[in-house]
């Protein structure tokens, strides 16, 4: 381990102690600072904050409860050990509560100090990679909040859309479920000279045949059983604008003639009239599935397809545009804890190793139900939400310490209990009947 993030500060008065501390921690690969009192440490630190910070609570003049506090104030995520005395420990307990990361009874081994601050390094690792992540989708948004994300795929996509937006034809959009279909055709809209005008959108599979028709072409009172006034269509009321029609393949073939004469004359026809209307407008059709091949098997008008697809823009499936599933995560993280009224919740390591990992079938909307589930605690990678918040006596407090501490190495490890076992200096027959005990299963972090 190397680099800046791997530095830690150790703060001990006595010397013989801090030698021998200092001399594990560089055997293990850390680089490392030590101090022999409190006030001299935190300027330093202040100055050039460390991965992680080891303190003393029993120090000259400022002691480590006082630095603490004085950290927690200037970085509420740095990681504080505490290192106390046999008396201490519900002294430090209550200190944990207050957002140090662990504390150290004396005596205690050398590897226990290297286990704890290795775990404490992954964590600060942890919240560096979520600042920097929040700081590009805040710069992300500020510059397009359409299309977040990137990687070459989506920088392509908002390109080519900034371009046929200009150009003012019909588009056919392509993407499979969830990909965002509708975004596109918004931004088509909202980028091109037709911006002031009404951007009407139309999902022709949610809708019957009967209603479609009525709903796309409007009709007059009377013009069918039911019809007792005047409605205009979503084709007239997107004069001047852009309709966006969706699932576009699920349309009946009856109906697709009569929007092939739209598109070709530009003129609409309610139903239960003669009248003639002239429209102009831009048409986006989308579909999620091959138009052409649909054509070929006459489940499509092989005209009206011709017709739709002047210029076709391609949405990439966001299992090819991965760079881009952690940036998406945290905006939508950050949308849902709105909408519920909640602090976004920290991304933990269990949920980046399933957005890794995930297919994403249902591309972006599936991302985005993923991260509601986060927001609420419900994903069984979100935070876990069944343990008592404050434990009654201090048993349950080292009860609950010590399952976190167990369940954040099977996570690191990767649910491989082997592995964990050696990080937390534990025999594995030990470390089995803690995870029994504390109703923890290896599987769950695979």
């Amino acid at each position: 381990m190397t680099g800046p993030s791997d530095r830690v500060v150790f703060v001990d008065d006595e010397e013989e102690v801090r030698r021998a501390n200092g001399q594990s921690l560089d055997l293990a690969g850390f680089t490392v600072e030590t101090h022999a009192d409190a006030e001299t440490a935190l300027r330093a630190i202040l100055a050039d904050p460390p991965g992680v910070v080891v303190t003393d609570v029993r120090l000259p003049g400022l002691d480590g409860l006082g630095l603490f506090a004085a950290l927690q104030e200037a970085d509420p995520e740095l990681p504080v050990i505490l290192i106390t005395g046999h008396g201490d420990i519900t002294m430090a307990v209550r200190a944990m509560r207050s957002g140090a990361y662990d504390f150290l009874a004396k005596p205690y081994p050398a590897e226990t100090l290297v286990a704890s601050v290795r775990r404490a390094l992954e964590r600060r690792a942890l919240v560096q990679e979520n600042r920097s992540l929040r700081a590009r989708l805040d710069a992300a948004v500020a510059e397009d909040p359409a299309f977040l994300g990137v990687s070459p795929a989506i920088t392509r996509l908002r390109q080519f859309v900034r371009e046929v937006a200009q150009a003012d034809v019909d588009v056919l959009v392509l993407g499979e479920t969830g990909s965002g279909k509708e975004v596109v055709a918004s931004a088509l809209h909202r980028w091109s000279r037709r911006a002031k005008g009404n951007f009407v959108a139309m999902n022709c599979g949610a809708l019957p045949d009967t209603v479609v028709e009525s709903e796309l072409f409007g009709h007059e009172a009377g013009a069918f059983t039911g019809a007792l006034k005047k409605r205009v269509g979503r084709i007239a009321h997107a004069d001047g604008g852009t309709l966006f029609l969706d699932e576009i393949e699920s349309m009946a073939l009856t109906i697709q003639v009569k929007l092939l004469r739209v598109l070709q004359e530009r003129v609409v026809e309610p139903l239960g009239t003669n009248a003639i209307q002239p429209v102009d407008m831009r048409v986006v059709a989308a579909t999620k599935i091959d138009l052409g091949q649909a054509a070929a098997q006459g489940t499509f008008r092989d005209d009206l397809y011709y017709r739709l697809n002047v210029v076709s823009v391609a949405i990439p499936p966001l299992r090819e545009r991965r760079e881009d599933v952690a940036l998406l995560f945290e905006h939508f993280l950050r949308k849902a804890a709105a909408r519920f009224n909640r602090e976004p919740p920290p991304v933990t390591p269990a949920m980046r190793e399933h957005l890794s990992r995930h297919d994403w079938p249902g591309n972006v909307r599936e991302l985005g139900h993923f991260a509601e589930r986060c927001a609420l605690g419900l994903s069984p990678t979100g935070p876990a939400a069944a343990e008592p918040a404050k434990p009654a006596t201090l048993a349950e407090q080292m009860d609950r310490h010590e399952r976190g501490l167990i369940r954040d190495e099977l996570i690191m490890a990767g649910g491989d209990v082997r592995v964990a076992a050696e990080a937390l200096g534990t025999p594995r027959k030990t470390l089995y009947d803690k995870i029994a005990r504390h109703g923890l299963d290896p599987n769950d972090y695979r």
